[in-house]
């Protein structure tokens, strides 16, 4: 595809002077990498990937500007100098790709998520009114703490500045502090910065004024701002638009998001899985756009250079956050700008690695390129010494990227699969509801095989006898699982079925059926809205103490409403026992009473799975081999893929 199928999206654009070489934006995203709240070189190796890959704009992660900004143990901190060498190292590295760098400058105010001691922290805020979603009781601000922090904001812009940083987005999306002031429903002070829009918006004012003072007329100041907070207590569409039309005069631009942290049906917004429609927020940002007079930048699931393509030519916005899809394929923005658009990796929303790993507490990467947040140990793709002739047994994810790398690095791969398809079960995960996004992991995949050079075997069993004629150096076993069927009281002629059979539709099920999930991820959950939705009646029961337990908390929230509008009755606690004729009989986990589904036709297990593992025996004492993957032990995309990533780097 031809460069100049993307005129609007590497048109450059001019902001204080400084050059965006394109509009594609890496927005403020919390990495989880920094130590002692200090930049450091996994971070800089992190944003280096991304320059290099030839983004436009990067906005750094937020720089708490005060003590009480500490929202989590990880959090970047610019409230004293020492923080001035690490940024500049940072600047540098960008600078040198031709990247403007950008920091968030933030206060949370009440959205406290965790400290470092593991107490829980005074959280502060326009008023005490709780958040819900974390449990925080705030106190509320006084005079000389507001003087403090907005001295703070300043200060903070004075040593990004210093270092060399180009400007930055002060942060009043999402709920966080400044939002807390312009929000009528939290904001109940009965001073000079509650009342009407002009009293709420004069924290933002004095925020904006003292960044103005401690640095210079060269240096950029933006406003991140949630479009609408998608929670009836918080800010409405025309609540920000209305702020934003006040201020835009001080800014350089306005950078529009959605949610708000203070719900959990808000914050499914801070990160939009894949269940929210791609570049959601285009209609919003056309809305600000045309009431504003200074650039607009959105963010809001913007996967594909073709998306930003599309909301700049029509108008919509100036700039495209798109943060995943450069987590996902750093090089995206070079890929299509040199007319290589189709071998861009389209990321898939899936959560699971990147904001998935931020919530554990964890460096973010990604599960279909796992190269990222580990850029330190394998940010540059090392030939192989001598070449191998190396046999890979199984075309899912695990065996697909093990077989993609061991070729980039000189190796002659083959890959062996026993099916007509390639993907394992990405193959069924993409048949459940809202989840055909997650196919691409395999598309992608297969793609990086075929620039690499993979010889593909589809149709094709490999045992011992095979391996002998073919005479590899080695062979890589990524033979996938099955479903796991556990022990149970069976007894009468209930129909017992696998999520598997579900998704194949291997058999006409029953009107009334349970779910058993003991996964507590997206299979039960999805196969209860999938056989809802056919018209069958459904119970799901989860062996954990809710329903997608497992799953990033965006995802979890997202099915969970899903779930709740369907009417899908959710019994968690619940391990299978057995079942007879018409009964399913539970135990509660935690008081060990049964529990007892009567008139049911059809029980559906979600259980797991159980390694498929016989090559292995066979080649013992034959040739050196190694097990990735379910094969080795069955758990996800993630490790899978991360696994075939680290055999063809060690090989």
């Amino acid at each position: 595809m031809s460069p100049h199928a993307f005129p609007h999206l590497f048109e450059p654009l001019t902001l204080r002077g400084k050059r965006l070489k394109n509009r594609i934006m890496s927005s403020g995203h919390d990495t989880s990498m920094p130590t002692d709240n200090r930049v450091n070189e996994q971070l800089i190796a992190y944003h280096r990937a991304r320059a290099e890959g030839g983004v436009g704009l990067i906005v750094l992660q937020v720089a708490g500007v005060h003590d009480s900004a500490r929202y989590t143990s990880h959090v970047l901190m610019a409230t004293d100098d020492s923080c001035i060498d690490g940024y500049r190292r940072l600047a540098d590295t960008c600078h040198a790709h031709g990247t403007v760098v950008l920091s968030q400058i933030f206060h949370p105010g009440r959205e406290i998520m965790e400290s470092a001691d593991g107490l829980l922290a005074v959280a502060y805020s326009a008023s005490g009114v709780p958040n819900e979603r974390f449990r925080v009781m705030p106190r509320a601000l006084d005079q000389a703490m507001i003087d403090e922090i907005v001295a703070g904001y300043g200060a903070a812009a004075r040593r990004l500045h210093q270092a060399g940083i180009d400007g930055v987005e002060v942060v009043a999306s999402h709920g966080y502090l400044p939002a807390q002031f312009l929000n009528p429903r939290v904001n109940r002070r009965t001073d000079g910065y509650n009342g009407e829009l002009e009293q709420r918006l004069r924290f933002l004012r004095e925020i904006i004024a003292a960044v103005r003072a401690a640095t210079d007329e060269q240096f950029i100041i933006g406003l991140r701002i949630s479009a609408d907070e998608r929670d009836p207590e918080g800010l409405t569409e025309e609540d920000s638009l209305t702020a934003v039309q006040q201020l835009q005069s001080a800014l350089d631009y306005v950078h529009i998001v959605a949610g708000t942290s203070a719900s959990l049906g808000g914050a499914i917004h801070i990160v939009p899985p894949m269940a929210i429609a791609p570049a959601y927020l285009a209609a919003e940002a056309a809305t600000f756009k045309a009431s504003l007079s200074i650039p607009l930048f959105v963010t809001g699931r913007i996967n594909q250079p073709q998306e930003a393509e599309l909301i700049l030519r029509r108008g919509q916005a100036d700039v495209c956050g798109m943060t995943r899809a450069l987590i996902c394929d750093p090089r995206m923005p070079t890929k299509t700008s040199s007319g290589h658009a189709e071998d861009v990796r389209a990321c898939i929303a899936c959560n699971q690695a990147c904001i998935g790993h931020f919530h554990k507490g964890l460096p973010i990467s990604c599960i279909q390129h796992p190269e990222t947040g580990r850029e330190l140990q394998f940010g540059q793709l090392q030939p192989a010494l001598r070449g191998k002739r190396i046999m890979v047994v199984g075309g899912g994810p695990a065996g697909m990227k093990a077989a993609a790398v061991a070729a980039q690095r000189g190796h002659e791969v083959t890959l062996y699969e026993a099916s007509a398809q390639l993907g394992g079960q990405v193959l069924l995960a993409q048949l459940l509801p809202r989840r055909s996004e997650f196919g691409g992991a395999s598309t992608n995949l297969q793609r990086e095989m075929e620039l690499a050079g993979v010889r593909v075997m589809r149709n094709t069993r490999v045992d011992r006898g095979l391996v002998k004629r073919e005479q590899p150096d080695r062979v890589i076993i990524a033979t996938g699982a099955e479903p796991y069927w556990p022990a149970f009281e069976r007894g009468g002629e209930l129909q017992v079925v696998d999520a598997w059979q579900v998704l194949r539709d291997e058999t006409p099920l029953g009107r009334s059926v349970v779910v058993v999930d003991w996964r507590c991820d997206w299979i039960g959950p999805g196969i209860a809205e999938r056989l809802t939705r056919a018209g069958h009646q459904v119970q799901l029961a989860v062996n954990g103490t809710h329903c997608g337990e497992n799953l990033p908390l965006y995802v979890r929230d997202q099915l969970a409403g899903e779930l709740h509008r369907l009417g899908i009755p959710i019994i968690p606690y619940a391990r299978l026992y057995g079942c007879d004729d018409t009964t399913v009989y539970l135990q509660h986990t935690a008081s060990g009473e049964p529990m007892l589904l009567e008139n049911i036709d059809t029980l559906v297990l979600c259980q797991g799975h159980q390694p498929v593992d016989t090559l292995g025996a066979e080649l013992e004492g034959l040739v050196a081999f190694t097990r990735i993957g379910d094969c080795l032990a069955p758990r996800t995309a993630e490790e899978a893929i991360y696994e075939g990533l680290k055999v063809a780097w060690d090989i």
